[in-house]
């Protein structure tokens, strides 16, 4: 243990959070958007000298300054948001890092789940846990080559139901995963509720929640990334490599996902999986943007008519299933939830 104290840096306190950015900057690092909790460690003329910060059940954003490494402050810093952690009731922790840093990690009982070379290491403070994973989706694993779509569903459109048919029409079995980060501005629960009800015509798809191996683009670290595009090939690299293994375990050799002809990072991202998933035995079926009067349909423009008050124009963008819930008392939280964000397209 080093001779410093680890402390908690309050939002409210500028001075700290500045040294936190300066020293974030310094070691290669923008700070991250999606923090919830940080904490540093102070020499004695008031120097910040190490931070870490945390997301959920992720630690994200450490360093410590290049003065004082070998000194055992990033144990101290992790050790501090370990228990953080704990006392907020996770106990199953991730963290993401640089392929260089991998190794002071393994130490404090971080182990490797996967890596995208020359970008970033992601890692879990269990030595077994993405196989208990993949073991707990046995029951979803079947004889017959199945099929998986991934989506997030924020809300469930006719485009994702688009997706849905064809996977269901094409395969015998399909598993669809629904994201189950809690940030979208439709909660996980009204989502996954969306998605069953869409998917209830369909006896041979399995609805199941992704878990924590599955990142949405929203909440994938970047901190360390040089660039957008960088970011959106490594999110893609590292889902093809935990998916690719999540296939091989349920027999499933198709993923299916929308074609996004307007975005630059989605486009790239089905790019970086066109080239991944088919050589290790999946093919990649990028379905066509659904439309409607000319336009394609997206959850961002529902979300964009929810919050005008514009609920009965909705109706031709999402199936029945998905207006009855979002009208009704069961989908109150999620249409006022996205009434009173600023932004409801970048969710």
């Amino acid at each position: 243990m080093s001779e410093y104290m680890v402390a908690a840096i309050s939002p409210k306190d500028r001075r700290a959070q500045a040294q936190m950015d300066a020293l974030l900057t310094a070691e290669g690092i923008d700070r991250d958007r999606h923090l919830t909790y940080s904490a540093g460690m102070w020499d004695d003329e008031g120097r910040l000298i190490a931070t870490g910060s945390l997301f959920e059940n992720t630690l994200r954003c450490l360093a410590v300054d290049g003065a004082h490494r070998g000194e055992g402050l990033m144990a101290d810093i992790v050790s501090h948001l370990v228990q953080v952690q704990m006392e907020r009731g996770n106990a199953h922790l991730f963290l993401y890092t640089k392929c260089e840093s991998a190794r002071f990690f393994e130490p404090l009982g971080f182990y490797e789940i996967a890596r995208v070379e020359g970008s970033l290491v992601f890692m879990e403070n269990r030595r077994d846990g993405f196989a208990r994973y993949v073991k707990g989706l046995a029951p979803y694993a079947g004889g017959e080559p199945g099929a998986a779509v991934v989506m997030n569903a924020n809300p469930f459109t006719r485009g994702h139901g688009e997706l849905l048919r064809r996977a269901a029409q094409e395969n015998a079995r399909v598993v669809l995963f629904v994201l189950s980060e809690d940030r979208s501005l439709v909660p996980c629960r009204d989502r996954l509720a969306m998605v069953k009800a869409a998917a209830a015509q369909y006896p041979h798809v399995s609805v199941v929640l992704s878990g924590s191996y599955m990142i949405s683009s929203a909440t994938f670290p970047s901190y360390f990334l040089k660039d957008a595009d960088t970011v959106t090939r490594a999110h893609a690299q590292l889902d093809a490599t935990l998916f690719t293994r999540i296939a091989a375990a349920l027999n499933l050799r198709r993923r299916y996902v929308g074609e996004e002809p307007f975005s630059h990072a989605t486009s790239l991202y089905n790019e970086a999986l066109s080239a991944i998933l088919p050589k290790r035995g999946v093919e990649l079926i990028i379905v066509p943007r659904l439309e409607e009067q000319g336009e394609a349909i997206s959850a961002s423009h529902v979300r964009q008519l929810i919050k005008a008050g514009r609920m009965e124009e909705i109706r031709p963008l999402v199936p029945e299933t998905t207006y009855d819930y979002l009208s009704g008392p069961q989908g109150r939280e999620a249409v006022a939830r996205i009434k009173a964000a600023e932004d409801v397209v970048h969710h």
